[in-house]
């Protein structure tokens, strides 16, 4: 079982006196430059001039610079760009500002599990990774709660690497609701593996598959739509706030037989076949491989995919009927 950090195992005051540079102001970076802040923690962030994050930070009134120009004022440097981008802002800005007894902190460990970026031994690196979208993380500690995190340390040069994960957790407002401790491969492997195979692969491929179904067996795709993606939210949030056992209370007798009967029949063991040779692919590194190269090439898988499946049916007949729910926007 893992071990669980409180409130109680932190103390802000680890960060008295230390300056921490958030490197990209995007929806988690802003969350936590925020938090951090009313925490008490002196703050600077990083952004590009003129984009639309730079001007988010700027109208949130936060001291706002280069990643270099932070980089230098900072002890501990949050990198929150996302993971293609980290490596060069990481080469370009950081890596020559880095001084001894600095923390490189990270919300995703893909860069340093795969060796994207290779710290020098002298400085601590560590993970917080709050469990939910930034919105959601600043929403809930200005309500005086907090998501959950997982916390991780890679390396402890000073002997306090710990210490300041847990103290930039308690920030976050994390340690109010629990922080879980991990290893960098653990967070890494199994986000992945998630996002993989159940949360958007797995979904999504299981979403189109039966949409696709209903169609072709002559079924009109307004009606296939609403009960293969638009009812999935309701069977998501029960499940989130209840458990898998709690949603089949609350569904119907009928939906709840069609559940455990049929269920099986559609996720065989075919699937767990695929998942585990997914899995085999997160642990030796071949998709690490796979996503990098793909960046280094200009991407043209990835777009070619996208731009498939956002031709895809559902994707039309979805456009029009979310105009009937004005308040999937609010």
């Amino acid at each position: 079982m893992a071990t669980v950090y409180r409130d109680r195992n932190a103390k802000l005051s680890v960060l008295r006196g230390k300056t921490v540079a958030i490197i990209g102001y995007g929806i988690q970076g802003r969350a936590h430059a925020l938090c951090l802040r009313d925490s008490g923690v002196k703050v600077v962030t990083a952004e590009l001039e003129g984009t639309p994050a730079w001007k988010n930070a700027k109208a949130d009134d936060m001291s706002v610079m280069s990643a270099a120009e932070a980089a230098g004022k900072a002890n501990v440097m949050a990198l929150l760009t996302q993971d293609h981008v980290q490596p060069a802002v990481y080469r370009e800005a950081i890596e020559p500002n880095l001084k001894r007894g600095n923390a490189l902190m990270f919300a995703h460990g893909f860069n340093i599990h795969y060796n994207q970026i290779v710290p020098p031994s002298n400085v601590d690196v560590i993970m917080v990774a709050p469990k939910g979208p930034g919105s959601l993380v600043r929403t809930e500690y200005e309500r005086g709660r907090g998501v959950p995190a997982l916390v991780a340390v890679h390396q402890d040069a000073s002997g306090k690497a710990m210490d300041v994960a847990l103290a930039y957790a308690k920030a976050l407002g994390a340690t109010r609701a629990g922080v879980l401790e991990t290893t960098f491969q653990e967070e890494t492997e199994t986000d992945l593996f998630g996002e993989q195979t159940v949360l958007c692969g797995g979904v999504t491929e299981l979403i189109k598959a039966g949409f696709e179904t209903l169609v072709e067996a002559g079924y009109q795709p307004e009606c296939a739509y609403y009960e293969v993606l638009h009812e999935l939210k309701l069977i998501v949030d029960l499940i989130q706030a209840r458990g898998i056992s709690g949603m089949r209370r609350r569904v119907s007798d009928t939906a709840e037989y069609g559940d455990m009967t049929r269920g099986p029949r559609i996720i065989g063991p075919e699937v767990r076949d695929a998942m585990e040779e997914t899995l085999e692919e997160i642990q030796t590194g071949e998709f690490a491989r796979e996503w990098i190269l793909e960046n280094q090439a200009g991407r043209p898988v990835f777009t070619r995919l996208r731009e498939v499946d956002a031709s895809h049916p559902i994707e039309q007949i979805g456009a029009k009927l979310r105009k009937m729910m004005p308040w999937l926007e609010e």
